[in-house]
């Protein structure tokens, strides 16, 4: 979750869809280059080391051309070949 959150704070769209999982993954990924990405809070996560499947809930920050804004979303994660990755909200 943390190292998505930082592709798309450094607009990294090729590590985005990279850990996105193929069942779900847009052919294209174009970043809005008006928002500035500016905290990530984890509100919970469920998932680990033994696991296939997780969750989790945050909260991104970000400005949108001098508007602050927040996105919350719960998300599915799945785990395939050791790599973790995303599905889409719940």
């Amino acid at each position: 979750m943390r190292s998505r959150y930082t592709a798309y704070a450094v607009g990294d769209t090729a590590y985005l869809l990279s850990t996105w999982h193929a069942t779900t993954r847009p052919r294209r990924l174009s970043l809005d280059a008006g928002l500035r990405w500016t905290g990530l809070t984890v509100l919970s996560a469920k998932g680990g080391l033994l696991d296939t499947t997780g969750v989790v809930a945050f909260q991104a920050r970000y400005d949108d051309q001098g508007r602050p804004g927040v996105l919350t979303e719960t998300s599915r994660f799945v785990r395939e070949g050791g790599r973790w990755y995303y599905v889409g909200p719940v």
